[in-house]
């Protein structure tokens, strides 16, 4: 979906297009972290922005719909916390290099060579010490899970963003169940995880 697409569908909902609270993977694999600079790429509405901003972090967070990005602004708003806003498209944006003790690539559905393009500039803008999560929806959630994009050229693997990540020290590469309620009906769906360090 392009800019305009994502910034009707952030019309269309009255409010938060999801929840306003963190992703499980996100608090899962960050809560222990000690706090610096972190830089959430397609960011969407903040939710995990805000999050990482009230334990303290210090967050950029970049996404390309200006719908989105206002309405993380009033969410941190309303959780009284500083985040810098960024409304830019992460496939072009420059990133500073060495700069960030945390990036978080959170369902960011890109064809291959656009993904691949972001994540090496995500790993690039790592300082070292400085962790990449990346979290989506993984291509076997099309015959094997619920929900997401259907469209397998946006959906990948825990190998593939692995390959894309060459210089840093991978902790965690998994395919990951994440519980969704369908029509009061508990399913799963099926994330890529990586958790990525750089030496």
């Amino acid at each position: 979906m392009d800019r305009d697409a994502w910034d009707s569908r952030y019309s269309a909902a009255p409010q938060l297009a999801w929840t306003a609270e963190p992703n499980r993977f996100v608090v899962d694999e960050l809560a222990g972290l000690p706090p610096g600079r972190a830089l959430d790429l397609a960011a969407g509405e903040g939710r995990n922005a805000v999050w990482l901003a009230e334990r303290g972090w210090r967050v950029t967070a970049i996404d390309f719909s200006c719908v989105a990005v206002d309405r993380g602004r009033q969410l941190a708003g309303q959780r009284d916390v500083d985040v810098g806003w960024i409304v830019a498209d992460v496939r072009h944006h420059p990133l500073p290099k060495a700069a960030f003790d945390l990036v978080l690539v959170a369902y960011l559905q890109l064809p291959a060579a656009d993904l691949v393009t972001v994540l090496i500039r995500a790993a690039d803008a790592l300082a070292p010490s400085g962790t990449l999560l990346v979290v989506g929806h993984d291509r076997s959630n099309l015959t094997e899970g619920v929900g997401g994009p259907q469209d397998p050229a946006v959906l990948y693997t825990p190998d593939e963003v692995v390959a894309a990540l060459a210089g840093l020290r991978i902790q965690r590469a998994e395919t990951v169940r994440r519980p969704v309620t369908v029509q009061a009906t508990t399913l799963d769906a099926l994330d890529t995880l990586v958790v990525a360090v750089r030496f």
